[in-house]
Order: C-alpha cells, then sequence, then structure tokens
C-alpha cells in the first residue's frame, strides 16, 4: 500500500498538489461512505504547499467558459476526481453540502492547531496551505502517522497577525465578517484587493511558501464577492 500512497502522490503532483496526511476511521465512527457507497476506511487529503497548483489552475483555466462561478473549486474537483478515478476512490470536496468536516480531518491527518485567524497553523509552511479536497478508500490503506510539532503560535509573543488589519477584523474574540467585508470592497481596501489580507501577510512564519501577490488578490476578489 506504500507504493500506491507514492503512485497518487505523482499523480496529484502532476498539477501541483500534495497528500495532506490520513487516517484512518475507527469501527465506531459513522464516515462518509467511499466509491461505491460502502462505508470508507481510510481518509487522504489533498492540498497544497504554497501556490504551486497556480500555474497548473492557470492553463486550465484558458481552456474554460469565462462565466464559471467557482473555477479553483472545479478545477480541484476536476483533478481530484481523476486521480480518485485512477486509484478506486471517491473524492470529496471543502465546499460539497450538506458541508463535510474538513477542518477537524485536517487536525488529526496532520496534528495542527488553529492560528488567531482560524486558519491551521502549520510548522513549515506557516499560514500558507490550503486543504482542496479528500480521497476516501473502502479499503484501510497504509498511512504515516502525523508528526508532532510545536504550535507555532504559543511561542509568537508580538502577534503581529492581530495587529495589521485597519478595522481590527480579527481579535481574540473572532472574526469580524462583516467589518472585513465592508473594508475589502470600499475605497481603503485597495491594498487587501491588490495584496491579500494584511494581517495574514503579517504572520512571519512559512514565508517561503507566501502566495504571490496575485494569488492573494484572486482569493480576495471571490471573498469580496461573497454574500453579506
Amino acid at each position: 500500500m506504500r507504493g500506491m500512497i507514492e503512485e497518487i502522490t505523482a499523480a496529484l503532483g502532476a498539477n501541483g498538489l500534495i497528500p495532506r496526511g490520513g487516517f484512518l476511521f475507527s469501527d465506531h465512527e459513522s464516515g462518509p461512505h467511499g466509491a461505491s457507497g460502502a462505508p470508507a476506511k481510510s481518509l487522504l487529503l489533498v492540498g497544497q504547499a504554497g501556490a504551486a497548483p497556480w500555474p497548473h489552475f492557470l492553463r486550465w483555466r484558458e481552456q474554460q467558459p469565462q462565466a464559471i462561478a467557482n473555477p479553483l473549486d472545479t478545477w480541484s474537483r476536476q483533478v481530484i476526481g481523476d486521480v480518485a478515478q485512477e486509484f478506486g476512490a471517491r473524492a470529496v470536496s471543502p465546499s460539497d453540502k450538506p458541508y463535510l468536516p474538513f477542518q477537524q480531518w485536517a487536525v488529526r491527518a496532520e496534528g495542527l492547531k488553529p492560528s488567531p485567524l482560524g486558519i491551521l497553523m502549520h510548522p513549515q509552511y506557516g499560514l500558507w496551505h490550503a486543504y482542496r479536497g479528500a480521497l476516501l478508500f473502502e479499503e484501510e490503506i497504509a498511512l504515516p502517522e502525523p508528526r508532532e510539532s510545536i504550535h507555532l503560535c504559543d511561542t509568537c509573543v508580538e502577534k503581529p497577525c492581530l495587529k495589521s488589519c485597519p478595522v481590527d477584523a480579527y481579535s481574540t474574540e473572532g472574526f469580524a465578517y462583516q467589518a472585513c467585508l465592508v473594508h475589502v470592497r470600499g475605497a481603503n481596501g485597495e491594498p487587501c484587493r491588490s495584496g491579500g489580507c494584511l494581517d495574514r501577510n503579517a504572520c512571519p512564519y512559512g514565508s517561503s511558501y507566501r502566495y504571490p501577490p496575485e494569488v492573494q488578490a484572486f482569493h480576495m476578489a471571490s471573498f469580496a464577492r461573497a454574500a453579506n
């Protein structure tokens, strides 16, 4: 089964994606179903580190109609779906409804903890990573154990991620969604629209994986289009 994981890694890598850890469902869990409808026994998360998928996504996007509402989700579903079909798995996405507990799965698979911004803090990638989907298998597959690591936010005294936003969207009280949205859409929100969240960019960890400005602008534009 280790060989299969290596083959999956290579298949995902052709589009800049990577396995992001996984786990086995216990006999007492009511997990999602696999490809045939039987209960899944194994889960392998799929995601990215830094902006590695971006050039692959752009090449795909050039060949698609401009009217696609959520192109990155569509691309991710297609790429991960193709890999799932090749390896006899079922692909699921964070945007599937009813929503699946991807955040909980990620904590379990990689042993990560949330940052003050809600994004899981990775010991290598910092805040510059994402989960794009998961593969569900109806058999048990060999998966690496999550590595124990220091939660970097616990070692960060200054907490610049809570001090850089002009409308204090993030605080110990949580995320002020509406205040952030109004600011990003407004006349003073240009730095956020063109370069991404100022609080996220203020984090000192994983800077070599920081998304380029055009990638951050893409995600911020998607956020700005969100319904109130």
